[in-house]
């Protein structure tokens, strides 16, 4: 998967490229809102650490915030952000409430019907979690028990052996677990059901690594099982059809691919590069 990195983000560059020509009903609105206001509006998770969180200063932090700042120091303009609810992010149609979404949103094809999806930032191992207590050993042993996700995510459609990722560089991966149960949650509190026990409430989590290796390291009483059981590619997100703010966060997020910032971010906050070539 390492290496075909370089090649998804340049192809799936080219595939925008393609699809904001023809719709272009709204170009440039976006980004002239953007210029002439000299305010990025961003809309991200608050409980997603350590992507997105509230830090002890009750101020937002985490990787997808750095990424937004950056993007918008680039661009010359401030960064403002809000909080919508994950549905509400990925049903486009924004009527201008924000310009972006930072929020490792995966670029599926039922979401490009409605949103665009200007350049790829990071690559996101999905993998399961279970209780500390758990006598689970590997994946499978999952098959019809509890499985908590976030609702209307990759993850959720994974459980339901229904994910269907027409992106650029996806690799190849196969449905490992079928639940008894998909149980799901609008925030990313399913670990606290978790921490109450095994299969208390329910057996196990199936997230992103960063989000899982993030709740070991809070000292919650959980561990990740196995290995990644397919890794998604995540998008920087715009509203439909606005071809100049799509050419220009992809130009921004091409140079901070190539200039290793992103990859820095990554380190900081995941712990490994999940941007660049190995």
């Amino acid at each position: 998967m390492l290496t075909t990195r370089r090649s998804a983000i340049a192809g799936l560059a080219a595939v925008i490229s393609v699809t904001c020509s023809v719709v272009t009903a709204n170009a440039g609105e976006a980004l002239d809102r953007v210029t002439n206001s000299g305010v990025l509006k961003v809309a991200t998770n608050s409980d997603y650490p350590p992507n997105s969180f509230m830090n002890d200063n009750n101020e937002l932090d985490g990787f997808d915030i750095l990424v937004a700042k950056e993007i918008g120091k680039r661009m010359g303009v401030d960064v403002e952000f809000v909080t919508p609810g994950w549905e509400v992010m990925t049903a486009g149609r924004w009527s201008g409430r924000w310009d972006m979404v930072i929020g490792s949103m995966t670029p599926t094809t039922a979401r490009a019907e409605v949103l665009d999806f200007p350049a790829l930032y990071y690559f996101s191992p999905a993998v399961f979690a279970v209780h500390k207590d758990s006598a689970a050993t590997k994946v499978s042993d999952l098959d019809g028990k509890v499985v908590g996700v976030v609702s209307a995510s990759t993850y959720q459609r994974y459980l339901e052996h229904d994910l269907n990722l027409d992106v650029v560089g996806m690799p190849e991966f196969t449905y490992d677990v079928t639940p008894g149960e998909i149980r799901t949650y609008t925030e990313v509190n399913e670990f606290d059901d978790l921490s109450l026990g095994d299969g208390r409430r329910i057996h196990a989590v199936l997230q992103s690594l960063p989000v899982v290796t993030e709740a070991v390291n809070k000292g919650l009483p959980v561990k990740q099982l196995g290995d990644p059981v397919f890794y998604e590619p995540l998008a920087v997100v715009t509203d439909k059809g606005d071809a100049d703010m799509n050419a220009r966060l992809a130009e921004v997020v091409t140079a901070m691919t190539e200039d290793g910032t992103l990859a820095a971010l990554s380190v900081k906050w995941h712990g490994v590069d999940l941007v660049t070539t190995k």
